[in-house]
């Protein structure tokens, strides 16, 4: 409770929860440290601290473990399990990210009915109307007798990454613009003594020194809603998936990891002035998840977690010879025959001769002898479609380059990681594999001049004005991951079926997989020698 002359006040955030509910690792039913009954065990405690607190959610809720995949695919009947946990927890509100479009507006709108706070995205507009498309664009809470303005923002870049037909009807404005209009119209129309942004975008600059981390496309502004728009007391980040809490001038920002890893919590002090209450520290920290995960989430959201496991469980296929992935590293440096099957996939898929893919995570395990959905799931946990381009022989190769550019040589000579696929997020899933060409990358060269060898089938040199269709997943053919040369290339064909479905069906029709590998690719790290 304040006194007469000063009060605090507490915010605590979460973002990129993707789905995350129990603590459960989903390949191996290992318990983690992650997901909302254990976060629920840490908002608990800070409400005995602070009855009063304000709870707000930055986006990427619906989508990204296999229990948010089989509840959007099986299960729509029922309240979403996240809105459930969400309901209960007495969440304040959510911000609207970009995974939240994965599963088509449908599934969004029905989230957003169900949950008993509401949803901000002050920058998605409705084509038709002009106005914000999923509710209000900020809403005002009073604590005590502090009046806070919160406003909710999220990644413009969506349009570059989803299917048109999950975000028609839809306009994204300019993430750093909408909040310069909202934030000039909130301190001219309410006059808040707090001023939240909740933005789900992150960082494009280091906070120290204001270097550039990744190349200026707009995804990210958080440093630019820094340095250019006046009077934003707090700034709730994600997107990025990082851990970063501090004060930034005059500004608390927080951003809590992934997967309920940490909850995001900031401190205010706050002093009376004349009618209102003017703000004097500022504190930034995050919590990290641990010990016993909630009963009470759990009972919640048990029938659903039990109805998972049993999808996940099913089995879809058998292997002959070795499919684990053991080094997803070493995996990029020599052609494994777990990316010559995705890539068979999607060619079959798409009746193409060329095509492109990527391991959708560091930690894709492969498949073992017995195949489950579980299995599938572990290795592509995105919802993606797929798109065939029709590119010419140039547009291939500078691809190339760009796949090329992930790997460097450390001191000793020995490949790594670039650091820019590694900061500020990692990036493991923008170094592309691809099947139906013959190709070298030379990784001694410098960046832009490694592919030294490029064929096409049968092998004659891909020339640089042929066309040729190419099939990938809908991520990559929209440009994501920096791969510029994509954009704009006539779309041949789609295949609107989910990229899990394709496999399950290729399973359905070859139940049991050999491991075979064309050896089409290498890399070249030392003289006369490959990895």
């Amino acid at each position: 409770m304040p006194d007469d002359e000063h009060l605090h006040l507490t915010i605590l955030a979460t973002s990129d929860i993707h789905g995350s509910v129990y603590p459960t690792d989903y390949r191996s039913d290992a318990e983690q440290n992650v997901g909302l009954a254990k976060l629920a065990a840490a908002i608990r405690r800070e409400r005995q601290l602070d009855p009063d607190l304000l709870l707000i959610d930055n986006g990427d809720l619906l989508q990204g473990t296999p229990l948010a995949t089989y509840c959007a695919k099986h299960n729509r009947e029922q309240i979403h399990p996240v809105i459930r946990a969400l309901n209960h927890l007495q969440y304040d509100a959510a911000v609207v990210g970009n995974h939240e479009f994965n599963f088509g507006q449908a599934l969004l709108r029905q989230a957003i009915r169900d949950s008993r706070f509401p949803w901000l995205a002050a920058n998605i507009i409705d084509s038709k109307t002009g106005d914000p498309a999923f509710g209000p664009p900020y809403i005002i809470r009073e604590v005590h007798s502090v009046k806070i303005a919160i406003v909710g923002l999220t990644t413009h870049f969506v349009p570059n990454w989803e299917q048109p037909k999950h975000i028609a009807g839809l306009h994204f404005e300019n993430s750093l613009q909408a909040l310069k209009r909202w934030a000039d119209h909130i301190r001219s129309m309410e006059q808040p003594d707090v001023l939240i942004a909740a933005y789900h975008g992150g960082f494009e600059c280091d906070l120290d020194t204001g270097v550039q981390l990744e190349s200026a496309t707009g995804e990210n502004q958080g440093f630019a809603m820094l340095e250019s728009v006046e009077g934003i007391d707090v700034m709730i980040t994600g997107h990025q998936h990082r851990l970063i809490a501090g004060v930034w001038n005059d500004t608390a920002i927080i951003q809590p990891g992934c997967f309920g890893q940490a909850l995001g919590k900031v401190r205010l002090k706050l002093r009376r002035s004349g009618n209102g209450w003017q703000l004097e520290e500022r504190q930034a920290e995050l919590i990290a998840v641990e010990g016993e995960a909630d009963p009470q989430i759990l009972a919640l959201c048990r029938e659903d977690e039990e109805q998972t496991q049993a999808w996940l469980d099913q089995p879809l296929g058998r292997t002959e010879g070795d499919l684990r992935i053991r080094d997803p590293f070493r995996a990029r440096l020599a052609k494994h025959p777990f990316a010559e099957l995705l890539n068979r996939i999607q060619m079959e898929a798409s009746g193409v001769r060329i095509s492109c893919t990527a391991f959708m995570h560091h930690e894709a395990p492969g498949f073992s002898e017995r195949i489950t959905m579980r299995e599938v799931l572990a290795n592509y946990p995105f919802a993606n479609t797929l798109k065939v381009l029709r590119l010419s022989g140039e547009d291939i190769r500078q691809a190339l380059e760009r796949s090329a550019s992930y790997f460097t040589l450390d001191a000793d000579g020995r490949p790594a990681v670039h650091p820019s696929f590694l900061a500020p997020k990692p990036q493991h899933y923008n170094y592309d594999m691809w099947e139906g060409i013959e190709y070298e990358l030379d990784v001694r060269r410098p960046i832009g001049q490694r592919v030294v060898k490029l064929l096409a089938a049968g092998g004659l040199p891909l020339q640089s004005d042929d066309s040729y269709d190419v099939v990938m997943n809908h991520y990559r053919a929209s440009g994501g991951g920096g791969f510029a040369m994509f954009q704009g290339k006539p779309v041949i064909r789609e295949i609107q079926t989910d990229m899990t479905e394709l496999i399950a069906a290729y399973l359905a029709k070859h139940p049991v997989i050999s491991a075979s590998c064309s050896h089409n690719w290498r890399v070249v790290i030392h003289s006369g020698r490959e990895q």
